[in-house]
């Protein structure tokens, strides 16, 4: 028997084509559920965006029929945008206040008491505490999925640990080389990190990766012990490090909690290709002013004032690898070095960006479509660095299995041009790294 799904507003406008997302079932959009996305229609941001694609989707619906008498999808289910269940007699025994919340609430209410088995009717929505509603009144309901790159914690680290026979480990360290044929992988995307372990002599360990071809493992080719007068702390940040100077790799994504290093070995890569081995024309750093696409502001001041509130993360490690105590003193070096340009994501719409090194700080607040646009800004003979921690998330449709982070980590992983770490270790401080781990 098909089921019925009452979708709530954060499910469409997290994701306008959820409505193809429950096969051959009926899908319900309460009435109000339509003037929540018409009031969000005007918006300039992601929300804005979206708001508006459910209204052309359901206009191109419109065509084959009346919407509140059901008209078929293309997966073999139907699509209603309800508008007789709007009785708010039931739900007043519960809940008096006829908040939006509790009108969608109503409808899967009144939808359940017609149907012959109350579980075929479920509510689908992001908000935790309206399941939590629907729970109380012995609805059921569930959170949307489909829209997740990964499911929970299979999440891609870009590394793995492993032992090896003392004969390749000897091979290894000789020819710095291996077939891949050789050992017995797990995994075997491009770029791919290994931790071999000595399995006769467990206190004997190389790093290695896998080739863009996989054919070979390959012993680091850019060893480096100190980079800008940075040097990695652990193993992880030796495997970024790697991929940061490496000129064949023009992705790469970094993941890990507060105070893992993705920031300073980011800059520090990229001031020592751009200002050491002139790789690259300029670096480029940006983060999203949550949320992406809004206007900084009436801060006072003009647009680099506005934006040193925001950007004060990216200042505060710039002055680290300058080394600079006095005020105003990282201002004097930025502007006698044309080659920095510190922006918010907010103006790098519309741009084409050849020839730089370019690094994004928390990506995981950038929505699917977003860090799309920006990665589609990426010109010729550019490197481009995603990095944030998936599991702080501001964007309130986002979480950790659906942010642009994530979804850039997962689509490009089997490609030789991009690599992905992450780092585990926090190496701000210790009282940092107790902070990350228990709070």
């Amino acid at each position: 028997m098909a089921k019925t799904y009452i979708l709530d507003t954060n499910v469409l406008l997290q994701d306008p084509l959820a409505i193809y997302s429950f096969d051959d079932n009926n899908v319900i959009i309460p009435a109000v559920v339509l003037e929540e996305i018409d009031s969000k229609k005007r918006y300039m941001d992601e929300i804005g965006r979206n708001a508006r694609e459910v209204a052309r989707l359901l206009d191109e619906l419109r065509g084959k029929g009346r919407l509140h008498e059901g008209v078929e999808l293309p997966n073999g289910g139907s699509l209603v945008v309800e508008l007789n269940h709007r009785s708010f007699e039931q739900m007043k025994k519960h809940f008096m206040e006829p908040t939006n919340d509790n009108r969608i609430l109503s409808v899967a209410l009144n939808l359940s008491l017609e149907k012959p088995r109350a579980e075929d009717v479920v509510l689908v929505s992001k908000d935790a505490l309206l399941r939590v509603k629907a729970d109380a009144l012995g609805l059921r309901s569930e959170d949307f999925l489909s829209d997740r790159i990964v499911q929970f914690d299979r999440m891609y680290q870009g590394y793995e640990e492993t032992w090896l026979d003392p004969d390749k480990m000897d091979k290894l360290f000789s020819e710095k080389h291996l077939l891949a044929e050789e050992v017995d992988l797990k995994h075997s995307f491009p770029n791919h990190f290994y931790i071999f372990k000595d399995s006769a002599n467990g206190t004997r360990s190389a790093l290695a990766f896998m080739n863009s071809r996989k054919t070979h493992l390959q012993i680091f080719l850019n060893n480096y012990d100190v980079v800008w007068g940075i040097k990695p702390r652990n193993v992880q940040q030796k495997m970024a490090l790697e991929l940061l100077t490496r000129e064949d790799i023009p992705l790469v994504t970094l993941a890990g909690k507060a105070g893992t290093g993705k920031t300073l070995l980011s800059l520090a890569a990229g001031l020592y290709q751009t200002e050491d081995l002139n790789r690259y024309k300029k670096l480029l750093v940006a983060r999203p002013v949550v949320p992406m696409g809004k206007d900084i502001g009436y801060l006072p001041g003009e647009k680099d004032e506005k934006l040193r509130p925001w950007m004060q993360p990216i200042y505060d490690n710039l002055e680290f690898l300058f080394n600079t105590n006095k005020s105003g003193e990282l201002e004097q070096i930025l502007a006698g070095m044309s080659s920095i340009q510190v922006e918010a994501l907010t103006y790098i719409r519309g741009r084409s960006i050849p020839d730089q090194f370019i690094i994004i700080d928390e990506a995981q607040n950038l929505t699917k479509h977003e860090v799309k646009t920006i990665l589609t800004r990426v010109g010729e003979g550019s490197k481009i660095v995603l990095m944030g921690d998936p599991k702080q998330i501001d964007h309130p449709y986002l979480d950790e299995y659906t942010n642009g982070l994530t979804y850039v980590t997962e689509r490009f992983k089997h490609l030789s041009e991009a690599g992905h770490i992450k780092l585990e270790k926090g190496e701000r401080s210790g009282l940092a790294q107790l902070a990350a781990d228990l709070l």
